[in-house]
């Protein structure tokens, strides 16, 4: 991120929306153009669509704004202690568990089903709604921006799913007709690449019920396109994705990236 920050500060602008709970900066990476052919910034995922006319357009057109690691602290501790350590780092009073699921932490039918109030528990929803420092700047980020904000997406691993709102109770959304069609437009996008099959739907009937998800809260709070992909794979590797499918899963989801963002630009009523 400084390093394509610092090559070219003319098309990635990097900047930190607040720290985490050990005190971490949680950077930002804002795609920008200058007319200025912008791929060559961007690393193996967008390679492939260096003389893509319809990229340009989009990138011309469309602000992105991208945070490749929202669990800043549980990634680092991913890294030194527990490779598979899925929770934040705060220090719970009284308990000897840290963490909360930052996925479960969001000001939108907290702590219902599908989260759990036990701090030792991988889905503990934390004391109170925005508790953790991280889901607390990204929250007030969007708030700040929700008037210009058209689409959120929040990347996970793993089911090979497109999932989109309710995550937390088995309903219709309102703009369910384009939001379905942007989700079967984006999997047959990513289909095109390497012939992966991705299911999506309603989050709560695709995978399962979950309370104060980060795409209900963003949904709820006025942006009309919010998904989470969950990547590769179905299960045979989970969390540990061999290395050399580390790019192939990039390149299909940035295709899918792609058609969720050329969506936007076209009106959409149903």
């Amino acid at each position: 991120m400084f390093e394509m920050n610092r090559t070219h500060p003319h098309l990635v602008e990097l900047f930190s929306i607040g720290q985490s709970y050990e005190g971490r900066p949680l950077y930002v990476l804002q795609v920008k153009t200058d007319g200025k052919d912008v791929y060559s910034v961007i690393p193996s995922a967008l390679n492939s669509y260096q003389h893509d006319s319809s990229m340009r357009r989009l990138m011309n057109q469309l602000n992105f704004y991208i945070m490749p690691v929202f669990n800043v602290d549980g990634y680092h501790y991913s890294w030194e202690t527990d490779r598979f350590w899925r929770k934040t780092r705060s220090k719970i009073p009284k308990y000897h568990c840290r963490g909360v699921d930052a996925n479960r932490n969001w000001k939108v039918k907290w702590c219902d089903e599908g989260a759990s109030l036990h701090p030792c528990d991988d889905t503990y929803c934390g004391p109170f709604p925005e508790s953790e420092p991280e889901v607390k700047a990204v929250a007030k980020f969007l708030r700040k921006h929700k008037k210009r904000v058209k689409a959120y997406i929040s990347i996970h691993a793993y089911a090979q799913m497109l999932l989109y709102p309710y995550s937390y109770k088995y309903a219709t959304i309102p703009n369910f007709n384009c939001v379905e069609s942007a989700a079967q437009n984006a999997v047959s996008a990513l289909y095109s690449a390497y012939g992966v099959r991705y299911r999506y739907g309603p989050a709560s009937t695709t995978l399962y019920m979950s309370s104060g998800s980060s795409i209900d809260w963003a949904y709820k709070n006025g942006i009309p396109y919010a998904f989470a992909f969950e990547l590769r794979d179905t299960g045979y590797f989970g969390f540990l994705l061999p290395e050399a499918l580390i790019n192939p899963t990039c390149t299909e989801t940035m295709r899918a990236v792609k058609t969720i963002a050329s969506g936007l630009l076209k009106k959409c009523t149903k």
